[in-house]
């Protein structure tokens, strides 16, 4: 990660940190680095002891987990004016990561060292309890996620995910094997499951793509609609 000067005051761009101490928000201007990391490159990774708090500027991250036999599932995103609940956990509990993160695009993220992120929880409530806001948040979303994979049709979460990708555009950059680790299941599933929205109309494929040519539908699947 290439390091470049604090040109901003990347604090007040995060709702709960603007409303700290000046003497705390100083602090953490002052010792902090505005880091620039390519796409595509592995942030963190399992094993690894988090050395820094990221505070995302720009771009987008993807947390995921690797099973041991190699099966992947996307566990959720860090965008713009967020932090990392998995990196939180990890420095307050002095463990290793047991997820990767990935740069999905190119990425600026302030970076305040673990030192750093140990003081000011340690003497300031207000920055607790924006970590602990955060934190619970995302632990929410966490249980959420876990309750459709586990109770949830996959006709549904994959109308929902492709909703969720499409950013608002009817077509979606992706792949059947990307897709497949978006919900945690086997490729094959995902192409057959395609192929059902295909027949029905509601989308075209292509390579490295799927066009929603019926988004009503999907919505309407998805539970978007009444």
């Amino acid at each position: 990660m290439a390091q470049t000067d604090l040109s901003v005051d990347w604090v007040e761009r995060f709702a709960g940190l603007a409303r700290l101490e000046p003497e705390i928000k100083q602090t953490l201007l002052s010792r902090s680095a505005i880091v620039d990391v390519p796409k595509d490159t592995m942030i963190f990774g399992p094993d690894r002891s988090p050395e820094n708090m990221l505070f995302l500027l720009d771009g987008t991250v993807r947390v995921q987990q690797v099973s041991e036999t190699g099966h992947e599932i996307v566990l959720y995103r860090i965008h713009a004016g967020e932090s990392c609940v998995l990196t939180t956990a990890c420095l307050l509990a002095y463990e290793d990561y047991a997820a990767e993160g990935i740069s999905e695009t190119v990425v600026k993220a302030a970076a305040v060292p673990r030192d750093v992120f140990d003081d000011l929880v340690a003497r300031s409530k207000s920055f607790r309890d924006f970590v602990f806001a955060a934190f619970s948040k995302r632990i929410t979303d966490l249980f959420r996620m876990i309750d459709e994979v586990a109770f949830q049709r996959l006709d549904v979460r994959l109308a929902d995910r492709l909703i969720d990708l499409s950013e608002g555009a009817d077509k979606v950059a992706t792949t059947h094997q990307k897709l497949s680790v978006e919900l945690g299941t086997a490729r094959e599933v995902i192409s057959r499951q395609l192929q059902e929205y295909q027949r029905r109309g509601w989308i075209a494929q292509g390579r490295g793509s799927i066009t929603m040519t019926n988004r009503a539908a999907l919505e309407q699947l998805a539970g978007h609609v009444g």
